[in-house]
């Protein structure tokens, strides 16, 4: 086993409750469940708005975890352990006919987001899409977007990564392997671009649009603002 090379002196940090090392942590001894509750904690922290929860699909196709937890049944033992002990909470919706789940981190406010969802208080409108990490429907192979953007794009930065990461949690994998392939046919390689294609097809559908057109967005932006008179037009 290659050694963890240890951490570097500017990184993040994923706050957790000191309940949970004072009365959590000396009563799991389950392996799955202890490390699908540590995940659940880290994918809430770095969620936006409100309220705050994880779908069952966004745990299933993130890459980290189930390379870290295993198979499906070992994320669906350990999802169970965590909402049997109370660290985490569930809410399960019918939405277009098929059954959802979200997951909470279980607290007063997350309680009261819950039962409003229930009642119809709160319209979450679309739900982050995301397919089994481990089925490439293009490839059959496991994706790893890290070596994809290495590969096309080139020398991955702390920031990237994490950007990366986000991609990841919120794209099927065949849209993240679509994207780039499009960039790079293009002779677009960069994030930024391949980002604004993940983006558009998320609001419009991915069948929707013409292939570049981001491009041409994108770019039009320069000759039409304050400074557009600065920048020379190129035909392609």
């Amino acid at each position: 086993m290659k050694p963890f090379p240890g951490f570097p002196q500017r990184m993040r940090f994923t706050p957790l409750p000191n309940l949970f090392f004072s009365q959590l942590l000396p009563k799991i001894d389950d392996l799955a469940e202890l490390k699908v509750t540590l995940h659940l904690f880290w994918m809430l922290y770095g969620k936006r708005g409100y309220p705050k929860f994880v779908t069952y699909g966004e745990l299933l196709g993130d890459r980290v975890l189930m390379m870290s937890v295993g198979p499906e049944a070992a994320l669906r033992s350990g999802l169970e352990g965590a909402v049997r002990r109370g660290t985490i909470i569930r809410l399960t919706l019918e939405r277009d006919g098929k059954l959802e789940q979200l997951y909470f981190q279980n607290t007063e406010g997350d309680r009261e987001a819950r039962a409003k969802i229930e009642r119809g208080e709160i319209e979450l409108g679309a739900l982050p899409l995301k397919e089994p990490f481990w089925e490439s429907p293009e490839t059959g192979e496991q994706l790893n977007i890290m070596t994809l953007y290495e590969e096309n794009i080139g020398m991955l930065t702390p920031m990237i990564a994490e950007e990366l990461k986000d991609a990841e949690r919120l794209y099927p994998v065949s849209w993240i392997e679509d994207a780039f392939r499009e960039a790079v046919s293009r002779n677009k390689r960069s994030w930024k671009y391949i980002e604004a294609i993940l983006k558009r097809w998320s609001s419009e559908g991915k069948e929707h649009g013409a292939p570049g057109r981001d491009s041409k967005e994108d770019t039009e932006k320069y000759f039409k603002g304050r400074y557009g008179h600065l920048v020379k037009r190129r035909i392609d």
